[in-house]
């Protein structure tokens, strides 16, 4: 099939769990890749009673069938309404939707159940919601064929990073900071199979829960509560001595390791030194930095060549300025320059929603939209299942 240029919505709701991101793009076939240009981007909170729905449900340890059948299809419905609001605001007319559904369930490693082994995950979100209230096709569910052909379904936005990103002569990390924090290392001059991917571990995840729990703030504020604290040392070295740190990519997390029973851990043990708040919020802040940096220093920094690294930060942790300072601190002595994704064009919070457009443009042209080098996967397969209007 010959490609051809659409305007296509992304649709993201991440491991945070606190919203709806909405991206319209034009996608354009080219000589070496596809050209995107950003048309609108909006943000939706979850109303609170399915914000509440969704944690329980990441968090169970059971429950009922009806309740996730209903979750399903509240989630499509809301999907279906932030998609039809940009549309209505901006005035555009879409041609497809790529939506990436909310992940209850990630399990990317096979573990045995019913007496057999295998890798699982579990996208909520009825697409056909989609597409009924749009009329336009809907692709979604983009994790299971990269799983089936070996692969961890994860990381999936490296083709994002790539297409928009690659350039002749400097490396580029781009380092995502949504509730999970994720990379995307392209060296200078590289092709695509070189590029490396993979989760560094927590992202705003503790951070947001211990705001919550500990200052009924939804989350940090530009970092400052945590700077009005002191790291605690010991806790922060045992939180590093974590296994999955160790674990050499591809590898992927989510609230199964760092959810709200990690949170409440790390707690614990900074209640053990000190009774001050601000305290384990500055350990959690500087946990999340320290992984991104040790993860780059261990896995990227030995490939990466040109002249000069461009650190380029997106998702909700690059609006966090005490943890972007501990970041730079961190990552100068290895040469690298910190830079907003805003620079480069991208405001950073519709990258991940308009990785989920190019997707699914990708999979209506029956093009792979994984990279190998990324998920683990044994070869690149077309992502996805189309649901039609």
């Amino acid at each position: 099939m010959s490609a051809k240029t659409m305007t296509v919505a992304g649709v993201m709701s991440g491991t945070s769990a606190d919203g709806i991101d909405v991206a319209v793009v034009r996608i354009a076939p080219g000589k070496a890749r596809p050209k995107i240009t950003l048309l609108a981007h909006e943000g939706f909170k979850f109303p609170a009673a399915l914000r509440r729905a969704v944690l329980a449900a990441m968090n169970a340890k059971s429950t009922s069938t009806a309740e996730l059948a209903r979750l399903n299809w509240r989630l499509g419905l809301a999907y279906a309404e932030a998609v039809k609001e940009t549309v209505r605001r901006h005035e555009v007319k879409l041609d497809l939707v790529g939506c990436h559904g909310q992940t209850l369930y990630h399990q990317a490693r096979a573990e045995t159940y019913a007496g057999r082994r295998f890798a699982c995950t579990w996208q909520a979100g009825e697409a056909q919601a989609i597409a009924a209230a749009l009329r336009v096709p809907v692709v979604s569910n983009f994790r299971p064929a990269d799983m089936l052909a070996g692969g961890e379904g994860a990381p999936l936005v490296p083709l994002l990073d790539y297409v928009l990103f690659a350039d002749a002569k400097r490396g580029r990390v781009l380092q995502n900071i949504g509730g999970i924090a994720n990379l995307t290392a392209i060296p200078a001059g590289a092709a695509p199979g070189a590029v490396i991917a993979f989760d560094t571990g927590p992202g705003n995840m503790v951070v947001d829960w211990l705001a919550q729990k500990l200052f009924n703030r939804p989350f940090d504020h530009n970092g400052a509560l945590a700077a009005e604290g002191s790291v605690i040392a010991p806790v922060l070295a045992e939180a590093l001595l974590n296994p999955y740190y160790r674990l050499k990519p591809p590898r992927t997390a989510g609230r199964e390791q760092f959810g709200r029973e990690y949170a409440a851990k790390l707690l614990a043990a900074c209640r053990k030194h000190s009774k001050n708040n601000h305290d384990a919020l500055a350990t959690a802040t500087l946990l999340t930095v320290e992984t991104i940096a040790r993860s780059y220093s261990r896995f990227v920094y030995p490939k990466m060549s040109g002249h000069g690294v461009d650190f380029i930060l997106s998702g909700g942790g690059a609006r966090n300025k005490t943890l972007v300072s501990m970041l730079e601190a961190c990552l100068r002595p290895l040469g690298c320059k910190l830079a907003a994704s805003e620079e480069f064009g991208m405001p950073a919070e519709a990258k991940e929603a308009v990785a989920f457009a190019l997707l699914a443009w990708q999979t209506w042209h029956r093009q792979p939209g994984n990279l190998p080098s990324a998920t683990g996967a044994r070869r690149a397969v077309v992502l996805g299942q189309v649901t039609y209007a």
